[in-house]
């Protein structure tokens, strides 16, 4: 009689800082830095990116300032390396303890917490340029971010909802890009804004899965956590939630049913991802968070289909 096999652990999330695309191409020197603004991994700039671009389609803007697309693109993927760097200061010590990101450049030492607050300092001067290109109500919204962006990093610590706390900051540009075109339409921007920190919170949900194990070890607080066993439904309310503000900020822009069905594509996409995740597979969570991606455009499809109509 043969002995069974052992059990196999569930597979462990990648870490995040690898050696991959023009990463790899870059010298030697080079690496430690695009790493730790995260530069193999652009899904954080375009879900900063995808809320900036959802306040300027819904609000009209899509033709008629359409070069802002571009900047507010440039301004998430700078903005979001500069946060990285600022963060993975702040959270060396607890990085070093958690498997999927005790690789990370100021973690393990290849770049010092000086070169990290000079290169941070670099990132942000980038950021300043994309702030002169927008009007003067916009860069006053923009430059409020800067509080709740300097408080994230410590909220992991204080609370077991630092996601909620994220997607106030993920979130602002919704608010940054819609005062670029033009001031609000009623409850437009709000439900706009609500909506989209309800869908950081649930794909934020989703990424912390990778490191519950870790962050209890350490002491991490995270909404993954906080839900436990009810982490699908959690996600799923958020995602409900997020849907339902959306439609929202649609109907204050366009009172017809008939725009509610621009939001079937997102909402077949967001319920896919619920339906699907295995919250004890880190890879899977790792993939079902990178397709919010996709999710983005998709919500971005139909603010400008809303926000542009005749």
């Amino acid at each position: 009689m043969t002995a069974a096999p052992p059990p196999t652990a569930p597979p462990a999330a990648p870490p995040d800082s690898q050696l991959r695309g023009f990463v790899a191409l870059l010298p030697a020197g080079v690496r430690p830095y695009a790493l730790l603004a995260r530069f193999d991994r652009p899904i954080g700039w375009w879900l900063l990116y995808w809320p900036c671009a959802f306040g300027l389609a819904l609000a009209g803007g899509a033709r008629s300032h359409w070069p802002l697309f571009l900047w507010l693109l440039l301004g998430a993927i700078v903005m979001r390396g500069a946060g990285c760097v600022y963060n993975d200061i702040i959270d060396r010590d607890l990085d070093r303890q958690v498997a999927r990101t005790a690789l990370r450049p100021v973690a393990s030492g290849a770049v010092s917490v000086r070169n990290a607050a000079l290169w941070t300092l670099l990132l942000s001067l980038v950021g300043l340029l994309v702030l002169v290109q927008l009007p003067l109500r916009a860069q006053l919204i923009a430059i409020l971010s800067l509080t709740l962006v300097a408080a994230y990093p410590f909220m992991k610590r204080i609370t077991w909802w630092p996601q909620a706390w994220l997607g106030l900051v993920f979130s602002w540009g919704a608010l940054v890009g819609w005062a670029a075109v033009g001031p609000p339409q009623g409850n437009a921007l709000p439900l706009l804004y609500m909506g989209c920190i309800a869908w950081v919170i649930g794909y934020d949900t989703i990424y912390a899965l990778q490191d519950i194990e870790d962050d209890a070890l350490v002491g991490v607080k995270s909404s993954a956590r906080a839900m436990g066993r009810h982490v699908k439904g959690g996600v799923a309310l958020c995602y409900g939630a997020a849907l339902a503000a959306w439609a929202g900020a649609l109907w204050c822009v366009r009172p017809d049913p008939l725009v509610l069905v621009a939001l079937a594509p997102a909402a077949l996409h967001l319920i896919g991802q619920v339906v699907t995740l295995d919250p004890a597979n880190g890879e899977d969570a790792l993939a079902k968070f990178r397709s919010n991606r996709f999710a983005g455009l998709l919500v971005f499809a139909a603010m400008v289909v809303v926000g542009n109509a005749p």
